[in-house]
């Protein structure tokens, strides 16, 4: 295989790990607040901003593993 295989294969990897583990996290993220907010209704407000705050943190593992993958690509 040649360097350029390589670098695209490493890629894909890259890629296909930082969306499948983000998109884990924010799926147990959403379930456990909506768990939460099912057995205190009066707390979702106080359970959201947390909430959504956290899903953009593990949004922003998959945009830094898309960053490695294209430094891995073009570099």
């Amino acid at each position: 295989m040649d360097l350029e295989a390589i670098k695209i294969i490493v890629a894909g990897a890259t890629i296909a790990a930082g969306a499948i583990f983000p998109a884990l996290a924010i799926g147990k993220i959403a379930s456990k607040a909506l768990e939460a907010i099912g057995r205190n209704p009066e707390a979702a407000s106080k359970i959201q901003t947390p909430m959504i705050l956290a899903v953009a943190f593990a949004e922003a593992i998959a945009i830094y593993a898309l960053v490695v993958a294209l430094i891995v690509k073009f570099v």
